[in-house]
């Protein structure tokens, strides 16, 4: 039997969570490929303690991660540091100087404009630095 395919792991994963987080990541999902037709989806860092690994979307290098955990959803973009954030999305993992991350509470709401926003620019910058960053 073969491997199921990202997308459908990813898949199960949202259909795995029977509360908000559900809702958030599958919003986001949406977002991402909205703002990025093509961008390639991934499961990674699957183990034991995490059997469905953690979603990752991907152009030309690792564009954002989506983790899940107890009371957030974290969003975190492999080169965020360097992505302009106008907006004020990114709020957490802001002192590292490589990742940036945006965490997503329950009940607290998305700027889906400046995060779409963000998803282009990392793509931008994947793509003006070959051979770095690459998946």
């Amino acid at each position: 039997m073969s491997e199921p395919a990202p997308g459908e792991l990813i898949d199960a994963k949202i259909a795995g969570l029977s509360d908000w987080r559900s809702a958030v990541l599958a919003k986001v999902r949406a977002l991402i490929h909205s703002a990025l037709p093509g961008v390639v989806e991934a499961v990674k860092w699957r183990k034991p303690t995490n059997p469905s690994g953690v979603p990752v979307w991907e152009h030309g290098g690792i564009l954002c991660t989506g983790e899940v955990y107890k009371t957030y959803v974290k969003l975190t973009f492999a080169k965020g540091a360097s992505l302009p954030d106008p907006a004020g999305v990114f709020n957490a993992s802001l002192e590292g100087g490589t990742r940036r991350a945006i965490d997503i509470r329950e009940g607290e709401a998305l700027d889906e404009q400046a995060f779409q926003a963000l998803i282009r620019e990392a793509a931008a910058l994947n793509a003006a630095t070959p051979g770095k960053g690459k998946a």
